[in-house]
């Protein structure tokens, strides 16, 4: 995803979907070089058509979903959220390249191993940003003060497929304990893909390689029932929206397919 952020960052100012000057900074080698190669309009359709053989969607619905979520929260940001909670924040630089949450608290939480990588590679973070380490092996989210009482937007990207059902579960209770009118953003994979990955355009060849640098997806949903399983927590769907909706959204020229199994959710705390 950073060499993605870095790629589309590179393009023109009028046709980019975001600017994030962060993302190269996770990068290393041959990846950084790409990416400031990407400036130029050949090189960057060459390293795109590159990515879409070896990854079918992967760019396009990275930088789709991306721009996706930033706009969510930055509606939720206009109609009173007061606070960030990001999950599994990983190399998301967004209390960093959005503007509208440098007024805002942030809070980031991470395993201790990649909260060290980032902080090495950018410095000192900005104040509003506090970044919890946690070993889910042997602490949980309650280990941390959170305020439960302000409005909230948890954002959870690109965390879900790894783990099992028990720790989905345990983070929805986590994220129902925050005030109404809180909202979570989190992506998924339909669960099909698990079972039947064959009947999604450059699934198999996606999970083959995954597995074989030990990132295994382990669980997914079936759309038709996270209604359902969402209401269990007090929270109420609001938006559904598969790799095919965002990019029609905001890449409606690219016709690329792959990745059609991701899907971004959006639920408000009722």
């Amino acid at each position: 995803m950073a060499l993605y952020r870095a790629m589309e960052t590179a393009r023109p100012v009028n046709d980019r979907l975001f600017s994030d000057p962060y993302a190269p900074l996770f990068l290393n080698g041959g990846l950084k070089f790409a990416a400031r190669l990407s400036a130029f309009p050949s090189l960057h359709n060459l390293f795109r058509n590159i990515l879409q053989h070896y990854i079918p969607g992967g760019y396009s619905s990275g930088v789709a979903r991306t721009r996706y979520i930033d706009d969510v929260l930055e509606t939720a940001v206009k109609q009173g959220i007061q606070q960030v909670v990001i999950l599994g924040a990983g190399f998301d630089t967004r209390g960093l390249r959005l503007p509208f949450l440098q007024r805002l608290k942030v809070i980031e939480v991470d395993h201790p191993n990649t909260a060290h990588e980032k902080i090495t590679r950018l410095g000192k973070l900005p104040g509003n940003i506090t970044y919890y380490q946690i070993d889910f092996n042997t602490q949980t989210l309650d280990s941390f003060p959170f305020d439960f009482a302000i409005p909230t937007v948890i954002i959870w990207e690109g965390v879900t497929n790894y783990l099992q059902p028990a720790a989905i579960a345990q983070t929805f209770a986590f994220v129902s304990r925050f005030t109404a009118g809180s909202k979570v953003i989190f992506t998924y994979v339909h669960a099909a893909v698990l079972e039947t990955p064959q009947q999604f355009h450059g699934a198999e060849k996606l999970l083959k390689r995954l597995n074989n640098l030990e990132e295994r997806w382990t669980f997914g949903f079936v759309p038709e029932e996270l209604p359902a399983y969402l209401a269990a927590y007090h929270l109420k769907l609001q938006e559904d929206l598969g790799a095919v909706e965002y990019r029609q959204r905001y890449l409606p020229e690219r016709t690329e397919q792959g990745y059609e199994f991701y899907r971004v959710a959006v639920a408000e705390k009722v």
